[in-house]
């Protein structure tokens, strides 16, 4: 039986065509709502920076808040990827080296380009119920994937005081707060600095002294 034939048009698989006009459309927004804010944004606005017609985005997202919650998904993706790189090479047991790369990919990840930090923890609140459903099931992603971390770091009986649920939500909400402000404040700290205080915070939680 001969296998279907790939689409294609002017010499390119359809389907490759397809997403590369949603990574052009993901990158607009990025753009757009990093810079300009999710408010006072506008397809038009965004067809413009992706370099596509109206047409084309409709054939990605049916409105600006789909394409915000995928840019909100691919950031947060891209951070959980980098920062699970940056762990994987410490020595099993090194809870400060572990701690140090981490935190470090993590701020870099999120907080090296200002219109990535401004996305994930600006402009995605308040906008609808689905958009802060989205935020919340991602919050509860992260929770899973530092659970997961530790133990692969750290061994799989390791548990921190008061459980991983406690320990996550609190290392979270400082990271993401020293991360924000140190990628937008106007006296921007020094990411050693950044690094420093969230090793040792992290360092504290997972019971790893130096």
């Amino acid at each position: 039986m001969t296998a279907p034939t790939e689409r294609t048009y002017d010499g390119r698989p359809v389907a490759d065509r397809r997403a590369e006009r949603r990574a052009q459309f993901l990158a607009a927004g990025l753009e757009v709502f990093g810079e300009s804010g999710y408010q006072d944004s506008s397809i038009t606005a965004l067809c413009r920076a992706a370099g596509l017609a109206r047409s084309q985005f409709y054939e990605h997202f049916h409105n600006r808040e789909e394409l915000l919650l995928a840019v909100f998904d691919m950031i947060q993706e891209e951070t959980r990827q980098a920062v699970a790189e940056a762990g994987g090479p410490t020595e099993p047991g090194d809870g400060v080296g572990w701690a140090h790369a981490t935190v470090r990919a993590y701020a870099e990840s999120l907080g090296r380009d200002p219109r990535r930090a401004r996305i994930s923890q600006i402009e995605i609140v308040g906008v609808s119920e689905r958009v802060e459903q989205r935020r919340i099931d991602q919050r509860e992603e992260w929770m899973t994937f530092f659970a997961d971390q530790c133990r692969r770091a750290l061994g799989p009986d390791f548990v921190p005081p008061g459980g991983y649920r406690a320990a996550a939500t609190g290392f979270i909400g400082a990271l993401n707060a020293l991360v924000h402000q140190w990628s937008t404040g106007d006296s921007r700290t020094d990411l050693v600095a950044v690094t420093e205080v969230l090793t040792r915070f992290l360092t504290s939680l997972t019971s790893v002294s130096e």
